[in-house]
């Protein structure tokens, strides 16, 4: 055979090779929806920032979210999740959430296409939480749930409100923190939601802030993989992304700036500047919010 016989032969060689190659990670992902899923999402370049609040502005809910979308214009953000209203009460009363939520409800209605919010709960109140997750859910636009400090999440107080919002196909953000300074009395850690996604296995849960202590943070939810971390409100430290990557595969991982208490622009460099690939930024920027948010927006009859 002659040398050049012998170059075609080896080219044919591997483009068959790649050819097999490319026809079984097409089958793997027709036989795998989860794989499917987020092999399209990590196509997409849409920005969603899951983790916000009408903070750092003023004015009435419709002034300030009008006002938070043009900051989010300018950092090239697509959509906003926002949870809490003006009020910061660490047990709120039935009343006090019921009143938050009307004033998220006042802001997701001024921004229909660039918006969606969470309903904030005190699972202190079981009866009116869930009353409050039908209304605001079931009935009305908001496909999530928002858990701050009120209640500690491996509490077993806290189990009907994660098992009605898994039937309404809602996402359940959960605060988690480790403080070196020490937690507040009913402050969640990830390890306790760990703790709550064991017994709740078809729960879709976020852990916002990666737990504050983000190597032992994502080592207590490695194991968990119901539970995505969260990487808002903590500053821009260089190896946080690039860990929880590492540890939790890009698909685990969320970006949220935490605005108006954070600034848009020093959150997203946390994502835009780690050592990680395009398709992992794409998912962990917005690909994997959709994803678990695709089937209660769908059931909603609303548009990703």
């Amino acid at each position: 055979m002659r040398p050049f016989e012998r170059r075609i032969s080896r080219r044919a060689m591997l483009a068959r090779t790649a050819q097999v190659a490319a026809t079984a990670a097409v089958a793997s992902t027709l036989h795998d929806p989860q794989a499917s899923a987020i092999e399209s999402e990590a196509t997409s370049t849409a920005v969603w920032d899951m983790h916000g609040h009408l903070t750092g502005v003023s004015g009435t809910p419709e002034e300030r979210i009008t006002q938070l979308l043009t900051y989010a214009d300018r950092m090239g953000i697509e959509k906003v999740i926002i949870f809490l209203g003006f009020g910061r009460e660490h047990e709120p009363s039935p009343e006090q959430f019921r009143r938050d939520n009307d004033v998220l409800l006042r802001a997701l209605d001024q921004a229909r296409d660039r918006a969606l919010g969470f309903v904030y709960l005190n699972p202190k109140f079981t009866d009116e939480s869930l009353k409050e997750l039908d209304r605001c859910v079931r009935d009305g636009p908001m496909v999530g749930v928002k858990l701050w400090v009120a209640l500690r999440c491996h509490d077993e107080r806290l189990d009907p409100i994660v098992e009605r919002a898994t039937e309404l196909k809602a996402v359940v953000f959960q605060h988690t923190w480790l403080k070196t300074t020490g937690n507040l009395p009913e402050e969640s850690t990830p390890s306790e939601i760990a703790q709550l996604a064991a017994r709740h296995p078809n729960a879709t849960l976020i852990a916002g802030h990666l737990g504050g202590d983000w190597e032992r943070g994502i080592r207590s939810i490695r194991a968990s993989q119901n539970v995505y971390a969260g990487i808002s409100g903590s500053d821009p430290t260089a190896g946080m992304v690039e860990m929880a990557v590492r540890e939790l595969g890009a698909e685990r991982v969320i970006y949220g700036s935490d605005f108006g208490g954070r600034s848009l622009a020093s959150q997203l460099a946390k994502v835009y500047g780690a050592d990680i690939s395009q398709e992992a930024k794409r998912l962990i920027l917005g690909g994997n919010i959709r994803r678990l948010l695709r089937p209660i927006l769908t059931a909603k009859g609303m548009t990703l």
